[in-house]
């Protein structure tokens, strides 16, 4: 399922986010820079990413790469798929914490995956990479504050688009429920086609969003628009 956007306008201008998304770009552009002028990407992963057996071993000298990986993407597609979802739903729990909080809570959900994933795997030599365990919590988040958003979805079935289109709204609840079901369904599993991905990570992520979004929350309450249809064609009122 993949959303293209929601519908639910911020109170003021998300900086921590769009520092976050322009960071993520940034430094990927670097790795493929480096790359493309003959570096070696995995020697770059492994020396960046988080390596849970490396961390286990010697956790002082493995330190910075609980947050250096946060920040390192290994393909466009990994970054890209990230960033739309951070732009999607990042801006408007940065507007329910509040600048300051929603960056302290983009890095300890960002923590919190990696370490979930070294508790899955604590022997594992490969370096985990991306910024997903730390989305997961930002999701987790939105779920929570404003599970009513219409989200506008691509419809995942193309004989449907006869009928309703190339696009559907669906409820925020629905995207991030199916986005936690889908994970969690895959971390226990004992073997995966998609063995690269850290599901681990972004189940730890999603439950670190859950229990800190309100802790850290900047306003009492939140408003925000009911869904009230399927279909993305509906027509809204300005």
């Amino acid at each position: 399922m993949l959303p293209v956007r929601d519908n639910l306008p911020t109170r003021s201008r998300a900086v921590v986010n769009d520092v976050l998304i322009l960071l993520n770009l940034a430094i990927f552009g670097v790795e493929a820079w480096s790359v493309s002028t003959g570096h070696d990407a995995a020697a770059l992963g492994r020396r960046w990413g988080l390596v849970p057996a490396r961390l286990v071993a010697d956790p002082l000298a493995a330190l910075p790469s609980l947050f250096t990986h946060m920040f390192l993407h290994g393909s466009l597609m990994h970054v890209g798929g990230n960033m739309l979802f951070l732009w999607i739903f990042g801006d408007n729990v940065e507007d329910a914490l509040g600048h300051g909080r929603y960056a302290l809570f983009y890095l300890l959900c960002g923590t919190a995956a990696a370490f979930t994933q070294v508790a899955a795997g604590p022997h594992s030599m490969v370096p985990m990479l991306g910024a997903s365990g730390a989305i997961a919590g930002v999701l987790a988040a939105y779920g929570l504050l404003y599970p009513r958003v219409p989200i506008t979805i691509i419809n995942p079935v193309p004989f449907l688009w006869l009928f309703w289109g190339l696009f559907l709204q669906v409820p925020a609840w629905f995207v991030i429920l199916e986005f936690f079901g889908a994970n969690l369904w895959s971390a226990l599993q004992p073997s995966n086609p998609a063995g690269g991905v850290a599901f681990a990570a972004h189940v730890g992520g999603f439950i670190a969003g859950l229990l800190l979004q309100r802790p850290l929350r900047a306003h009492a309450s939140v408003s925000h628009q009911r869904w009230n249809g399927v279909l993305a064609t509906r027509r809204r009122r300005t």
